[in-house]
């Protein structure tokens, strides 16, 4: 007798599959059928973390005190490395023992927030496109949600002048992200003091993604949540260590900002977790501490991939701009197809792995996402396939 009568919870039926799995599963088939992949999908740094990282982690492991579970709060040292980061980069002060909470990853407390702070039918409002998180974080806890369909002529920019008054008295949660994943877009300081202005108006609580805040060329500087006046009072600021740090799999980041908001977060994570393992805290305390030289490293490494592809999609009929954050591309798909099509079209003609727009929403829908993971050598063959398939913005539009 087999399982079918025990049947999921209506939650997870309710969300449709994760498109990174799916591309795994796509993956696995090109690559027993032979195919050498070039996967710009995942926005999964390529090479290892930095030398005094895996320095620290290794010293750590070897001290007997840090291999017990961590302090559920986070330890003391890397919430002080935490705020001592944001007073640097950003000149905001922070309480340590009220106002940072270390996560695993910043997935993870993007999607436990709303579990803790969302009932089921509460009204959230979430970009789209957006990171899949900022939604299906939501959608698990039961919510109803709003989107905010977000477009090229306006930079990726929310518009709040669009969001009805009512839909934004009975809003509980604003989700959204700048710099951009995925549509690499920034936002100017007004941006963020309207919405803060927006949010404190309808009492809204809002969760700001600062997952690139490091990832940014050409003299641009992010602007942090916390910087606006007032926003400490109703918003918190999700970061990770993934992507400047190379710590994709290493699994730290952290939330800051309202000590209540976090507290909320806090208590729902003692019910499921213990924390990031101390060791990790300590290394990730080290990448915090890394000297500006190796950002500026790090930018000129992403801006130099991004010149390049940007240069070859252009020769392929595409008219880019370069973006000035983040370690991707939102690049529109020729006339006629879709996202997944154009994706599958790629991924089945040239081996080139790239995300689907509609993964990230519907307002994704006419574009993929494409990752600066590669060097530069494997970029070019990239576009030597592309060209050689005959895989042009221009032509493809045509047929």
């Amino acid at each position: 007798m087999g399982l079918e009568w025990i049947q999921p919870a209506d939650r997870l039926g309710a969300l449709p599959p994760y498109v990174f799995a799916r591309l795994d599963e796509l993956k696995l088939k090109a690559r027993q059928q032979g195919l050498d992949l070039i996967d710009l999908g995942m926005g999964n740094p390529d090479g290892a973390a930095p030398r005094p990282v895996i320095e620290a982690a290794i010293a750590a492991l070897e001290e007997p005190s840090y291999h017990g579970y961590p302090p559920f709060e986070g330890t003391a040292v890397f919430r002080q490395a935490i705020t001592r980061w944001y007073q640097r980069r950003y000149n905001v002060s922070l309480d340590p023992e009220g106002e940072a909470l270390p996560l695993l990853g910043s997935k993870e407390g993007l999607t436990h927030l709303a579990l803790a702070y969302v009932n089921p039918g509460d009204v959230v409002l979430v970009p789209s496109p957006a990171y899949p998180a900022h939604f299906r974080g939501p959608a698990i806890a039961g919510a109803t949600i709003y989107p905010l369909i977000l477009k090229r002529e306006k930079g990726w920019l929310i518009d709040l002048s669009e969001i009805p008054s009512d839909i934004a008295r009975q809003a509980k949660v604003l989700y959204f992200n700048y710099p951009s994943n995925p549509t690499a877009a920034i936002a100017p300081r007004s941006f963020f003091e309207d919405i803060v202005a927006f949010a404190r108006e309808y009492q809204i609580l809002l969760v700001h993604d600062l997952c690139y805040a490091e990832l940014a060329f050409d003299g641009y500087q992010p602007t942090s949540l916390l910087e606006i006046r007032g926003a400490k009072e109703i918003g918190v600021e999700f970061h990770t260590l993934s992507k400047t740090y190379n710590m994709a799999g290493w699994r730290v980041g952290f939330v800051v900002g309202n000590r209540h908001i976090i507290q909320g977060l806090r208590t729902l994570k003692t019910n499921l977790d213990y924390g990031v393992f101390s060791v990790l805290q300590k290394a990730a305390e080290v990448a915090l501490s890394l000297p500006d030289s190796y950002i500026a490293a790090v930018c000129d490494r992403y801006r130099q991939r991004r010149d390049f592809l940007i240069q070859g999609l252009n020769e392929l009929g595409w008219q880019l701009t370069p973006t000035q954050a983040t370690m991707y591309l939102w690049v529109p798909v020729p006339g006629g197809m879709s996202s997944t099509d154009f994706a599958l079209k790629l991924l089945q003609e040239t081996g080139v792995v790239v995300t689907p727009g509609n993964a990230f929403g519907e307002g994704g829908e006419g574009y993929v996402r494409i990752s600066l993971i590669a060097d530069r050598d494997r970029l070019g063959e990239a576009l030597r396939r592309m060209a050689q398939a005959n895989i042009r913005f221009d032509s493809l539009s045509r047929q």
